[in-house]
């Protein structure tokens, strides 16, 4: 599959991230083969009503909560995040004025470390709603890695930048203060999901007893 993915101008490790890739490319040349079409791949998103397993609502509401906030290894793995309403901004854009057949990456120049990211909600958090029992960042509890996990996911953001003119409005620090004030603000939308069987925890790894 790897070097499928290659032929395509992939290079993805983790299973999940390959195999999605890797339909994405085949789907993509089939369209543009039947009919005008164009591509558009995207980094992380930073977004509200984002489910609670991932990443940015998960330390949000474990924070809120006062529990530990669990970072793979040591938290060095990287990301590109770009916020919700760049995205939409992007894909307006490409529908409208993109090439047929042509593939447009959309990326928000904004690679931050797993840990640099939990750390930049705790100081959000302590901001808009200190802790009594002292910084958010206290919180943080390094937990076993996950089976796969792709050090860096990174992409190449330059064809709609010089083609199509678009950057992202939006920095990780304005799209990240938003995203945490909608969450403190809607605790009625978060909160019922929690009562979930999985959500609030982060998923990936296998069940107890289960062979990864």
């Amino acid at each position: 599959m790897r070097i499928f993915l290659r032929v395509f101008g992939y290079s993805a490790r983790y299973p999940f991230l390959a195999l999605g890739t890797l339909l994405c490319a085949v789907l993509g040349t089939l369209m543009v083969a039947v009919f005008p079409a164009v591509t558009q791949r995207v980094v992380d998103v930073v977004l509200r009503q984002h489910h609670p397993e991932k990443l940015i609502p998960l330390v949000i509401i474990k924070a809120l909560a006062g529990e530990p906030l669990p970072v793979y290894g040591k938290g060095d793995q990287i990301r590109d995040w770009l916020h919700v309403e760049d995205h939409a901004r992007a894909l307006q854009l490409v529908f409208e004025t993109g090439a047929p057949g042509r593939s447009y990456n959309v990326g928000g120049f904004n690679e931050r470390t797993n840990l640099s990211v939990v750390q930049a909600i705790c100081a959000e958090l302590d901001r808009l709603r200190p802790r009594a029992a002292g910084p958010h960042a206290e919180l943080i509890t390094y937990v076993a890695d996950r089976p796969g996990h792709d050090q860096r996911y990174a992409i190449d953001a330059s064809r709609i930048a010089t083609e199509l003119g678009w950057r992202p409005r939006e920095t990780f620090e304005t799209g990240l203060a938003k995203t945490v004030q909608w969450y403190l603000d809607n605790e009625a939308w978060w909160r019922p999901l929690m009562k979930t069987g999985q959500a609030g925890q982060r998923l990936g790894l296998a069940p107890q007893g289960v062979k990864a």
